[in-house]
């Protein structure tokens, strides 16, 4: 009897072993799980500030020709 009970004792003991495991597993796939997806919107947060860098560069790159353009017709103006 007594060699049932250890028996016994052993079994639950190794269920609840692997059960803290089965959620240890579970818990950091889903830690992995939210951790890809951050990445995944920290990727989309990165491609969306550089296509605004590259509008505003073009703004900018728009309005210097401008300012030259307007610049060289003053000169020409005042010969």
């Amino acid at each position: 009897m007594a060699q049932s009970t250890a028996e016994e004792v052993k079994n639950v003991a190794k269920q609840k072993a692997d059960q803290i495991v089965e959620e240890a597993k579970a818990s950091a796939q889903k830690q992995v799980d939210d951790l890809n997806n951050e990445i995944v919107r920290k990727q989309k947060e990165i491609e969306d500030v550089k296509k605004q860098f590259d509008i505003y560069k073009a703004k900018m790159e728009s309005l210097l020709i401008s300012q030259l353009e307007l610049l060289k017709e003053v000169n020409k103006d005042s010969e």
